[in-house]
C-alpha cells in the first residue's frame, strides 16, 4: 500500500527511536540498579567494620547469636570454615509484621575475636525500599519513554509538514497543468534550496514542453491542410475524367475505385487530425451540455442517412443526461456513436437510444456475432470486411472519454443486439 512521504518517514523514525530509546532505557536502568546495589553494599561493609570494632570494645556482643533490632548476629565457627573474603548475596526472610517473606541483602564476614576465637558475622538489611525505588524508577522510565516518542513524532510531523509545504505547492501546480493551457508564471521563491531548484527545473521543463507541443500542433495542422488541398484537387480531376464520354466501362470503374480510395484518405486524414487535437487537449472549454437535446438534433441531421438504411430509430428518455462537457466533443462523440449504430445495422434494422440520468445506451441490431471487446476501441480495428471505414470512429470515442475522469464507454452483446453504453460519474 502506498503512503505519503511524511508517514513513510515517521514510520521508520518511530521504529528507529523505539530501538534506540529502548537500548538507552535498558542501559540507564542497569546503571541505576548497579548504583543502588553499590550503595547498599557499601553501607553493609561500613557496618561490618563498626560492629567488629564494637566487639573488641564490648565482648558481650559475641553473645548476639540471633538477628535483633540491630539486624546482625555473630556465631562461632571452626577454624577450617574460616574465610578471609566477605560474601554478599540476596536472601528472603520471614517478617512477622506483614506475615510474609521479604527480600534482604546479606553480608557474611569471618573474623578472629580478641580471644583468638573464629567468629562469623552476618549482617542483613531490608531491600523493600530498594525494590520500591526500582519500581518507581521503571515506571518513570516507561512514562518518559512514551512521552519522548510522542513528542519527537509530533515535532517531526509538524516540521515535516512545514518543510514539505513548498513540495505540495509544486505538486499541485503539476496536477493542474495541462498542455496548451497557460499556467501561472508568477515567480515563487522557497527557503529550501532543493525545492527552489526543483521549482525552477519544472518551470523550464513546462516551457520546453509547451514549445514542443506548439510546434507539433502546428506541424499536424499544416500537414493536414497541405494534404487536404491536393487530395481535393485530385478528386475533382477524377470527377472531370469520369464525366468524359470516351471512357470505357473498365476505366470508369478503375477511376471510381481510385476516387473512393482518395475519399477514404480524406476521411482518414480528418480523423487522425481530430485524434491528435483531442489528445493534445485542444478542446478545453466546457459548459453544461444537454445530451438529450443533442441526440434529438443529431438524429434529425442524419435523417437522410438513416432513411437510406431504413433503420427505425427510437429515442427513449428515462432521465435527463446533462454534464459539464465540451460542446464540440459532445457532438463528435454522439455523432460517431449514431453513425456507427446506423452504418453497421441491417437494412430496415432497429436502433434504440436509451437516455438515463447517468447513462446513454445505443442498442442496435446488426451482425449476428459479437464484436471483439478487447479490440473494438483500438485504432484501425474494422468491423467485418468494410473497406470504406477508417477504423478510427470508435477510437475517437474512447479518446474523448479518456479526457473526462469518471466517464466510461463499454460494449455488450445480447439477444442479437449490440450495446454501446456511455456512463458518467454523478459529479456535474
Amino acid at each position: 500500500m502506498k503512503t505519503s512521504l511524511k508517514y513513510y518517514t515517521i514510520k521508520y523514525l518511530i521504529m528507529i527511536l523505539l530501538l534506540i530509546i529502548a537500548v538507552w532505557a535498558g542501559l540507564f536502568y542497569a546503571y541505576i540498579l548497579d548504583e543502588v546495589h553499590d550503595n547498599v553494599d557499601d553501607g553493609l561493609r561500613d557496618r561490618k567494620i563498626q560492629i567488629i570494632k564494637a566487639v573488641y570494645l564490648n565482648p558481650q556482643l559475641l553473645k548476639n547469636n540471633e538477628f535483633g533490632f540491630n539486624e546482625f548476629k555473630i556465631n562461632p565457627i571452626k577454624a577450617g570454615d574460616y574465610q578471609n573474603k566477605s560474601r554478599l548475596y540476596n536472601k528472603m526472610y520471614y517478617m512477622e509484621y506483614d506475615d510474609k517473606d521479604q527480600p534482604y541483602r546479606v553480608l557474611e564476614a569471618d573474623f578472629i575475636d580478641q580471644f583468638k576465637g573464629h567468629q562469623r558475622l552476618v549482617i542483613r538489611t531490608s531491600t523493600v525500599e530498594e525494590d520500591e525505588l526500582i519500581y518507581d524508577l521503571t515506571t518513570a522510565l516507561i512514562v518518559l519513554y512514551i512521552l519522548l516518542v510522542i513528542s519527537i513524532v509530533a515535532v517531526n510531523g509538524y516540521l515535516l509538514n512545514k518543510a514539505m509545504r513548498p513540495f505540495y505547492q509544486i505538486l499541485d501546480k503539476l496536477k493542474k497543468y495541462q498542455f496548451g493551457i497557460p499556467f501561472s508564471q508568477e515567480k515563487q521563491s522557497y527557503k529550501i534550496t532543493e525545492f527552489e531548484e526543483l521549482n525552477v527545473e519544472i518551470n523550464e521543463m513546462i516551457e520546453r514542453n509547451e514549445l514542443v507541443f506548439y510546434q507539433q500542433k502546428q506541424f499536424i495542422e499544416n500537414a493536414s491542410h497541405e494534404l487536404q488541398t491536393p487530395l481535393a484537387i485530385v478528386i475533382n480531376k477524377i470527377d472531370l475524367m469520369i464525366q468524359n464520354d470516351d471512357l470505357d466501362k473498365k476505366n470508369l470503374n478503375f477511376l471510381t475505385e481510385v476516387k473512393n480510395d482518395l475519399r477514404r484518405m480524406v476521411g482518414l486524414n480528418k480523423s487522425l487530425l481530430m485524434l491528435s487535437r483531442i489528445e493534445n487537449s485542444q478542446f478545453n472549454k466546457t459548459s453544461d451540455v444537454d445530451f438529450n437535446r443533442r441526440i434529438t438534433q443529431l438524429v434529425q441531421n442524419y435523417e437522410d442517412f438513416i432513411a437510406f438504411k431504413k433503420v427505425e430509430v427510437s429515442i427513449i428518455e428515462k432521465g435527463k443526461f446533462v454534464a459539464d462537457f465540451n460542446q464540440d466533443l459532445a457532438d463528435i462523440l454522439l455523432s460517431n456513436l449514431l453513425k456507427n449504430a446506423v452504418k453497421y445495422n441491417h437494412q430496415e434494422g432497429i436502433l434504440n437510444i436509451i437516455v438515463e440520468n447517468n447513462r446513454i445506451t445505443f442498442q442496435n441490431s446488426g451482425s449476428a456475432e459479437p464484436l471483439d471487446k478487447s479490440r473494438i476501441f483500438n485504432r484501425f480495428y474494422k468491423q467485418g470486411s468494410d473497406h470504406t471505414s477508417t477504423g478510427l470512429g470508435l477510437s475517437i470515442i474512447k479518446t474523448i472519454i479518456k479526457q473526462y475522469p469518471g466517464w466510461d464507454i463499454n460494449y455488450e452483446y445480447g439477444d442479437q443486439m449490440h450495446y454501446f453504453i456511455l456512463t458518467k460519474n454523478n459529479v456535474h
